[in-house]
């Protein structure tokens, strides 16, 4: 049975239901979703997992295997073709 969602306001005033723990709000997140670059392609979840860590450019990120993104809660394995995809693009690649 799925769990109830509850109404929620973020601190910018917006209003939305959740069912999770989670308090990002899913209106704040589409308004600061990066507008070009490889943040911009990835789901909420994992692009604040990467932010958290100030993982915002792809040279950051080539300092990180594989193993240690997947270990970022909110990230899944599907964030990581993209991300080889960009790495790849820029002549980069994971920490091996």
């Amino acid at each position: 049975m799925p769990a109830e969602k509850t109404l929620r306001i973020c601190d910018k005033g917006h209003r939305y239901y959740k069912s999770s723990d989670c308090p990002t709000c899913p209106v704040c997140n589409e308004e600061n979703k990066p507008q070009r670059g490889f943040l911009r392609e990835l789901s909420a979840p994992a692009r604040n997992a990467l932010l958290q860590q100030q993982i915002d450019t792809l040279e950051k990120l080539s300092g990180y295997s594989e193993k240690d993104i997947l270990a970022l809660h909110g990230v899944g394995p599907a964030s990581l073709p993209v991300l080889k995809q960009h790495l790849t693009e820029a002549e980069l690649t994971f920490k091996t």
